[in-house]
């Protein structure tokens, strides 16, 4: 019943910027946590940026100073911000989100994406 889709990647030259979108629908209260992973072929996956229902911002040391993440509560959407783009940042891109559903029960569901290719050229 509830669905994050991804959306915004793509081919890009090093040192280009994405912005990444990931909208949650569906039955649902809000969007609690939330985050952004990817895959590089033959790579796990790896965490990326994330954020609370508060606003605490983390972010992997390789996106440090690059990456943005943000959202729009009212929308249930997150949004990832990606400057300065390198090679390495080439992967699918997944957004994570723990979904409260009831109104009643304060509990969380946990979600994925489909994922979103983002493409760095050099």
């Amino acid at each position: 019943q509830v669905q994050l889709v991804e959306s915004g990647g793509g081919l890009v030259q090093a040192g280009g910027s994405l912005r990444l979108s990931c909208a949650a629908s569906g039955l649902l209260v809000g969007i609690n946590a939330a985050a952004w992973y990817r895959q590089a072929p033959g790579k796990q996956r790896e965490l990326v940026a994330g954020i609370t229902v508060s606003g605490t911002l983390n972010y992997a040391d390789a996106v440090k100073g690059r990456f943005t993440i943000s959202r729009d509560n009212a929308k249930n959407t997150v949004f990832l911000q990606m400057n300065s783009l390198k090679s390495e940042d080439t992967a699918v891109y997944y957004c994570n989100a723990a979904v409260r559903k009831s109104w009643f029960r304060q509990d969380y569901d946990s979600y994925w994406g489909q994922g979103t290719q983002v493409t760095v050229s050099s």
